[in-house]
Parts: structure tokens; C-alpha cells; sequence
């Protein structure tokens, strides 16, 4: 890993980020699903790769479009992922031309195959609110792979940001479609359990996701609002003004982000 990454501020990650997606680096430009969730995330990974700058070594749990290992790979991290499906078949750009260690495993359930104080850092991306079961379970496994003062990272929706109150205001529900979701929804199986990973099961409060890491046992827990805007260039710039204006009060974003340690 490159010394230089330890000396990066955050906004020099994210200029590095851009940087990256305009030369093709992180993703095929011309794969419209993978630049919507780049330019929705962007602010999340840069938080993100700024905090884990002294992680050699990390872990992605629930990987999925590998964008947030793909900009770590870039960084100098040696990457790791898992996901419920082989995510080497729905984006072979990212996990098979790159030195990415991907394995198949149902974290929800599975103990994370790997052993003992492994990493100095794991991730946890838009991942926790599609859990049907308990999430402790996952956080302790999350903690045992952990090296002794490793960082553990979870981001998800915030369930009263100011998108939430408004649909509620408006009679609406904060989670998915209902009959689609819920009412119609058939479960996948598993080992004789019923699982729904596509819907959100589950939003969280800021006091329930520090909860989630007191009741696993981590420590220095810090847990902030995270900021919902996308990023646009140019004149697309100014679609952002009203997410701007939700965002200038931080319990209102729309996602909460937490950092804690071993």
C-alpha cells in the first residue's frame, strides 16, 4: 500500500475519484446502472476511503457492484468481498480484472469465511435494511474478523430524514411498494429459513444503529448523517439545490454512517 494514501484529505480522494471515473478506470462509462450508483455514492466512498487510509487490508460485506472496492484497489488496499450471489458473474470488469478476493456467502446467516483477526478494516454498505433476521449476529462476526483496533464501517437509510417524513406527511410509506414488496413478495430459502433481501426490511434511527454496535461490543463508535446528494456536472448541478437544502440539516439526510473500532 502507498504511503502517499495516509497523507490524502478527503477532498482529494474524491478529486481522485472523479478522475478515475472520467478515464474508465473505476467502471465501463457506458453502463448507465453502474454510473447512477457511482454518482449517487460518491460522497459515501470518499468518507469512507478517507477514514480506512491506514487499512491495508479490507473487507467488503454485501459487495455487490464492487465500486467501493474498486476504489480502494485504486488507493492501494488489498480488497476483499462477499455477497449473497457471485457478483464475479454480474460484474466481471470489476472483480476479474482486478485483484479482488470475492467468495459467495449468506452474511445474514453464514459466519464470514474467514478467520480470526483478519482485517484492519470492514465495510458495510446499503446492506443492514435489507436483512430479514437479526443484525447482531453479523456485527459480532464482523468483530471476531477484525484485527485488535480494526475499523468497522456500516452506512443505511436514515428512517426520519426529511424524505421519510414527507411521504409519511403525505400517506405514504417510507420502505417499498407494498404490494409488490410485501403483499405479493415470495421469499428466497435458505438452509430452511425465509429471507426478502430485495426490500427494505428494516431502516434504522442514529440510536439504533450505535445500539447495533454497543450490543456487538465495539467501541469509539462515532455515527453521523451522511450527506444524499449525486453528483452532477454543469448545469445538472442545479437538480442538486433541493438536496442541498435537506442536507444544510443533518438529521434530515437521507442515510446515517458509522465508524467504530475493535
Amino acid at each position: 500500500m502507498n504511503d502517499m494514501v495516509h497523507t490524502l484529505t478527503r477532498q482529494e480522494i474524491f478529486r481522485r475519484m472523479l478522475a478515475w471515473r472520467r478515464e474508465g478506470k473505476l467502471y465501463d462509462l457506458a453502463n448507465p446502472v453502474q454510473d447512477e450508483v457511482f454518482t449517487g455514492c460518491v460522497d459515501r466512498f470518499a468518507d469512507i476511503a478517507f477514514r480506512l487510509r491506514g487499512c491495508r487490508k479490507v473487507l467488503d460485506v454485501g459487495s455487490g457492484h464492487g465500486l467501493l472496492l474498486a476504489v480502494l484497489d485504486e488507493l492501494g488496499h488489498e480488497c476483499y468481498g462477499v455477497d449473497f450471489t457471485d457478483q464475479t458473474e454480474h460484474y466481471p470488469e470489476i472483480y476479474r480484472n482486478r485483484p479482488i478476493h470475492f467468495q459467495v456467502s449468506n452474511a445474514e446467516v453464514d459466519p464470514l469465511p474467514f478467520a480470526d483477526d483478519t482485517f484492519d478494516a470492514v465495510t458495510c454498505c446499503q446492506v443492514l435494511e435489507h436483512f430479514t433476521h437479526s443484525h447482531l449476529p453479523l456485527m459480532r462476526d464482523i468483530r471476531r474478523v477484525l484485527r485488535p483496533g480494526g475499523i468497522a464501517e456500516v452506512d443505511v437509510p436514515n428512517a426520519v430524514s426529511f424524505r421519510n417524513r414527507s411521504r409519511m406527511l403525505r400517506g405514504k410509506h417510507i420502505t417499498n411498494e407494498y404490494e409488490t414488496h410485501f403483499l405479493r413478495a415470495e421469499p428466497i430459502l435458505y438452509k430452511g429459513m425465509s429471507f426478502y433481501p430485495v426490500r427494505h426490511n428494516r431502516e434504522f434511527t442514529a440510536a439504533e444503529l450505535r445500539l447495533l454496535f454497543e450490543a456487538a461490543g465495539f467501541r469509539n463508535i462515532r455515527v453521523s448523517y451522511l450527506k444524499g446528494r449525486r453528483y452532477r456536472e454543469g448545469a445538472r448541478r442545479f437538480l442538486s439545490a433541493g438536496t442541498m437544502l435537506r442536507d444544510a440539516v443533518p438529521s434530515l439526510r437521507k442515510f446515517l454512517i458509522a465508524f467504530a473500532e475493535k
